[in-house]
Parts: C-alpha cells; sequence; structure tokens
C-alpha cells in the first residue's frame, strides 16, 4: 500500500513500508535502518512517514499492527502502540 525508502549516494539506508486492505487492516512491517545510519533519527523520520499515512487513510476503527524487535518496545509504545499479551507477539493500536 505504502512504502518509504531512505537513500544515501543511491544506496537504500533505510526502508518501511505498509501493507493490508487499505481501510480497516494496516501493518507496518519491515521498518529497517542500516546499521551505520542508526541512532540519528532516521527511523523516526521514516516511521512518522508511515503513522502520517496510516492517520490520513484509515477509517474510525481500524487496526494497525507490526511485530517489534527485541529491545524496541518503547520506541512503538511512543507512537500510540501497545504490547500484546506475552503468548501473542506483536503490538497493535486503534485508529480513534
Amino acid at each position: 500500500m505504502f512504502s518509504v525508502v531512505a537513500t544515501e549516494h543511491n544506496d537504500v539506508v533505510g526502508f518501511g513500508r505498509i501493507v493490508g486492505d487499505g481501510g480497516l487492516y494496516f501493518y507496518i512491517q519491515d521498518l529497517i535502518v542500516h546499521p551505520e545510519f542508526q541512532n540519528n533519527g532516521l527511523g523516526r523520520r521514516l516511521m512518522d512517514e508511515l503513522i502520517s499515512y496510516v492517520r490520513g487513510n484509515a477509517k474510525f476503527g481500524a487496526f494497525v499492527g507490526l511485530m517489534a524487535a527485541k529491545g524496541l518496545k518503547e520506541y512503538y509504545e511512543s507512537y500510540g502502540f501497545k504490547a500484546r499479551d506475552e503468548d501473542a507477539p506483536g503490538m497493535y493500536q486503534v485508529i480513534k
């Protein structure tokens, strides 16, 4: 549905995408930043674009999910995501 790409000298250094049905279900997939470009705000800029797309296109009550890498729970919580139960991995939010 939507993707963002960060490049430097024609090389991809960051990427994120959203898949889903365009109305009720949105999944943030593959948000990744090359290790040499981490910890400088690039991931946040990519995520800001992904969240902006969701906010501009999701209907009331839409489900937004993602699978968070270990150690990134607080990062995604800052965007309003909530951790699921321990026996149900991933994070989610409902657009209101």
